[in-house]
């Protein structure tokens, strides 16, 4: 999701950056989490297609938000590198897992439950 906002700052995923920002809700990352987005941020070929704005507005947004330690993560879902993204989201009591990763949105009984963005802002707009 957080590429998908550097990406394009008209999309969902930027949406929910910018409600970030401003407070509408706590932002949960994790020391793995922001290394994984730098990671992918700097590959050439996702280098050439980003906003350079919204990078630099994304990265503030990621370094304001408190830091959760990456707790131990079980095997939950089909693709092991999002586990960690479960375990963060179930240890900080978040009240969802944003994310648009078919191998997330698949898990029906996930508590808490994953959410597309577009799903997240409707329920967000009633916050």
């Amino acid at each position: 999701m957080f590429v998908s906002a550097a990406l394009s700052r008209l999309g969902n995923p930027a949406q929910i950056v910018e409600a970030a920002r401003a407070g509408r809700f706590v932002l949960v990352v994790s020391p793995k989490l922001r290394a994984e987005l730098e990671e992918v941020l700097s590959r050439p070929k996702v280098v050439a297609r980003l906003d350079p704005d919204a990078v630099v507005h994304l990265r503030e947004v990621i370094a304001a938000a408190p830091v959760t330690p990456d707790p131990p993560a079980a095997a939950v879902s089909r693709d092991p590198k999002d586990d960690y993204l479960i375990a963060l989201a179930q240890h900080s009591a978040a009240a969802c897992l944003v994310s648009g990763d078919q191998d997330l949105t698949v898990l029906a009984d996930l508590v808490p439950p994953v959410m597309t963005p577009a799903a997240f802002l409707a329920e967000l707009s009633t916050w």
